[in-house]
């Protein structure tokens, strides 16, 4: 999907998952906005040090082409396992959440989760009864923010389907023994997603952790992974690969 808005088209990737009519989900990638390096150029994070007026002009246009039933609520992130409960919290005055995962369950609340190497995780509801996405990165993971996530939508696991968004691959990413050990403390098998590497460190998947932690928790339709942020700078941001850069968006919403 692309459309022209002067220099670069907005392109986003379209989840191929089965999910039921209703839902709508997308990610953005880093082409079609306004923002100038390092954050060029549809950078949708406003705690990232670009101009506010870009970031405004580039939601605006994500809002635009994926027409959007509503502004979506932007959560502040924080690698934690909150989830924000999208139906109470719309509607009401509330500037901003704390939340590294949201869900809904009335249509035109939509979900986001701000990404640039972390994985975004969106989830539905076989019957379209409810939609979700989770911020996903090593602390999120360990921390529980997929289980977190399943709990909240209430949803049998057996009637979600999942889909992974791209995340900076297992080539790319570094992580020391302390990460690995986070894991191994709580499943044994997670030592597979764990390879070493010649400076006596390990090189983390985190997809394949992403789909051990749903298998525990009973969410065996698993659909997506395999875009790594890192490795492809004309489409993704990625903040190991650049430091100072912009957010993309991965969004769910019930139509």
């Amino acid at each position: 999907m692309s459309a022209a808005h002067g220099g670069a088209p907005l392109e986003v990737i379209t989840p191929d998952w089965p999910a039921p009519p209703a839902v709508r989900a997308a990610f953005t990638l880093r082409t079609g906005g306004v923002s100038a390096a390092p954050f060029d150029s549809l950078n949708v994070g406003a705690h990232v040090g670009d101009a506010g007026a870009a970031v405004t002009e580039n939601r605006r246009r994500v809002r635009t082409q994926l027409r959007l039933p509503a502004e979506p609520l932007w959560l502040e992130q924080v690698h934690g396992i909150e989830v924000a409960d999208l139906d109470a919290a719309c509607g009401r005055a509330v500037p901003s959440l704390t939340a590294d995962a949201a869900i809904a369950r009335r249509a035109g609340n939509v979900c986001v989760m701000q990404v640039a190497d972390c994985m975004p995780v969106l989830f539905a509801a076989r019957d379209g009864g409810a939609v979700a996405a989770a911020h996903a990165g090593w602390r999120g993971l360990a921390a529980g923010v997929l289980e977190a996530t399943v709990a909240k939508l209430a949803v049998a696991p057996a009637g979600l389907i999942a889909w992974l968004g791209p995340a900076i691959g297992p080539a790319h990413f570094e992580v020391g023994g302390e990460v690995r050990a986070a894991f191994l403390a709580q499943d044994a098998g997670a030592a597979a997603a764990f390879s070493a590497n010649t400076r006596g460190r390990w090189q983390c998947d985190l997809g394949a952790l992403a789909r051990r932690r749903l298998s525990v928790a009973g969410v065996s339709a698993v659909f997506g992974g395999g875009w790594c942020t890192y490795s492809d700078p004309l489409r993704f941001f990625s903040y190991r690969r650049a430091g100072q850069c912009g957010r993309m968006a991965a969004l769910i919403w019930l139509a």
